[in-house]
């Protein structure tokens, strides 16, 4: 078995609980390495954070060349297993999010996030078929990990959400998913249900109202994501501190819960 292989069944195997894996989502090597240094056992990038730090929006827009040369210096930078949001796969087309992914694969990363927003579940059920096409070209089994936009884009009717998600990920298992991310989803009752008919481990997304950790564990959810929540969170803080110096231009506020610049540099020492 070669070392991607092993990376991939090790990340497989970090959805089996007891404890969720919990994931921050980094935009960049240095992000990447910094919560990696912080005792992250993988690492999932934000799809809006990537986009952001190349200066486009986030939604199926940033260049897939962009998106590999990021996946590169993650991989070279970090050591824990990688998983990249390839979002809708740029593309309609599966043979070519089939050739997008092995693309990502080849960079390193040994999982992704691919997502059904407002289309067709059948278009992700055939994308999710070329994205395990493209692991297997590279000897690994990618953990596919089918988002589902339900939630996020109202796509059932109201009280109908909890059965429209659990018709979806029985498509996607089907399809061959190793997972099944359903961001939005934050009722207790709701995720105790998704997580034990989904037949696949159950992602949820930080989001305002969640339950704590250790409640999710007992509810059954396998994994759990900070998505653009910490990329978020910094571009306020910068926005309040370039804000302030361009006012006032003083310098007491930069420093003032900083990471001292040695400690910034260690992170990068020969890997």
């Amino acid at each position: 078995m070669t070392a991607k292989a092993e990376t991939a069944t090790l990340f497989h195997r970090l959805h089996e609980g007891p404890e969720p894996l919990l994931l921050p989502n980094a935009w960049d090597a240095g992000s990447a390495r910094l919560m990696e240094s912080l005792g992250a056992k993988a690492i999932a990038t934000t799809s809006a954070g990537v986009a952001w730090t190349h200066g486009y929006p986030d939604g199926d827009v940033l260049p897939v060349r962009m998106l590999v040369s990021t996946v590169v210096a993650i991989a070279r930078a970090i050591r824990v297993p990688l998983t990249v949001d390839v979002e809708g796969g740029y593309s309609d087309d599966p043979a070519t999010v089939e050739e997008t992914v092995a693309r990502i694969v080849e960079a390193g990363a040994v999982g992704i996030n691919i997502e059904d927003g407002a289309g067709a579940p059948d278009l992700l059920c055939l994308k999710i078929e070329r994205a395990k096409r493209a692991g297997q070209h590279f000897g690994i089994d990618l953990f596919v990990n089918a988002r589902t936009d339900v939630y996020l884009r109202g796509l059932a009717p109201e009280g109908k959400e909890v059965t429209e998600t659990l018709v979806r990920a029985k498509l996607y298992r089907n399809a061959g998913a190793s997972g099944i991310f359903v961001p939005g989803l934050r009722a207790a009752d709701e995720i105790k249900a998704v997580a034990a008919e989904a037949g696949l481990p159950l992602n949820v997304m930080a989001w305002p109202g969640l339950p704590a950790a250790a409640e999710l564990a007992q509810l059954g959810v396998r994994r759990l994501s900070a998505g653009s929540g910490i990329a978020q969170a910094l571009w306020g803080k910068a926005a309040a501190l370039v804000g302030d110096f361009l006012k006032t231009g003083k310098s007491g506020p930069l420093g003032e819960g900083a990471m001292a610049y040695p400690a910034v540099n260690a992170l990068f020492g020969k890997r």
